[in-house]
C-alpha cells in the first residue's frame, strides 16, 4: 500500500515523514510503501535474528542484529531508495559510530536477510541490484514459499535460500540451499542452520 505524500521524497524527506506507528515502510521510487507481511514471515525473520544473535555471543563477535534499520540505496537509474531489511547484521563500530542517529544508515553493513513476499522481484532484483552498489558484504533471499521464478528456483519449486557474497571485484556470486543443506555464511562461518530449521520456526 502506497503512502499519499506531496511529491516525490529524497531519504532525508523520507526519515522525516516516516508514518509514527508499528509498521514497516520503504522509499521506492519517491513513494512510502507499506511492507506487509503474514506471521510466517515474521515468524521466520524473527528466528534469524535470534539465531544470529546467539552467534554473535557465543562467537564474540563485533556485530550489532536488528529488524528496524533503514538503509539508504540507490536505483539503477539514480533514484533514491529507503530500504528495511527483514534483518541486519551491522558491525558494532557503524552501529555505535551515533547512537543518538535514527536507525538509519547509507553505508555498507555486513549482512542484509529479506524473507520473500508476493512481490517477489523486488527481493531477486531490485533490491539484488541496490545492496550490491551499496556494497553490502552479504545478502541472504529466503524464498520460504517457493514464490520466486522457475529461472531462480528450478523444476519443481522448492523453498530455497541463496546466500550472495561480494567477491573481489565487488559482484556478487551466489549459493543455493535447500532442504537439510547446512548454510555456509561468510559472515558465520560457526553457523549451523539449515533451510528445514528455518521451516519450523
Amino acid at each position: 500500500m502506497t503512502i499519499a505524500t506531496s511529491g516525490k521524497l529524497t531519504f532525508d524527506r523520507f526519515l522525516e515523514e516516516y508514518p509514527d506507528d508499528q509498521g514497516r515502510y520503504e522509499l521506492v521510487d519517491g513513494e512510502i510503501v507499506e511492507m506487509r507481511a503474514i506471521r510466517w514471515h515474521d515468524d521466520i525473520a524473527d528466528f534469524l535474528i535470534r539465531k544470529f544473535d546467539r552467534q554473535v555471543e557465543r562467537s564474540h563477535l563485533k556485530y550489532r542484529v536488528t529488524g528496524r534499520l533503514v538503509l539508504a540505496t540507490t536505483s539503477a537509474d539514480g533514484q533514491q531508495q529507503g530500504r528495511r531489511p527483514d534483518v541486519s547484521v551491522v558491525s558494532l563500530s557503524t552501529w555505535e559510530s551515533n547512537r543518538f542517529a535514527y536507525a538509519a544508515l547509507d553505508e555498507p553493513i555486513q549482512l542484509v536477510v529479506e524473507v520473500v513476499s508476493t512481490n517477489w522481484e523486488d527481493d531477486y532484483i531490485d533490491k539484488l541490484d541496490e545492496y550490491q552498489r551499496l556494497g553490502i558484504v552479504e545478502y541472504w533471499i529466503v524464498d520460504y514459499l517457493a514464490i520466486g521464478s522457475r529461472s531462480y528456483l528450478g523444476r519443481p519449486k522448492v523453498p530455497t535460500i541463496f546466500v550472495y557474497h561480494l567477491d573481489e571485484t565487488g559482484v556478487y556470486r551466489s549459493t543455493a540451499f535447500k532442504g537439510d543443506d547446512r548454510i555456509i555464511s561468510p559472515t558465520f562461518p560457526d553457523l549451523e542452520l539449515t533451510l528445514n530449521q528455518i521451516l519450523e520456526a
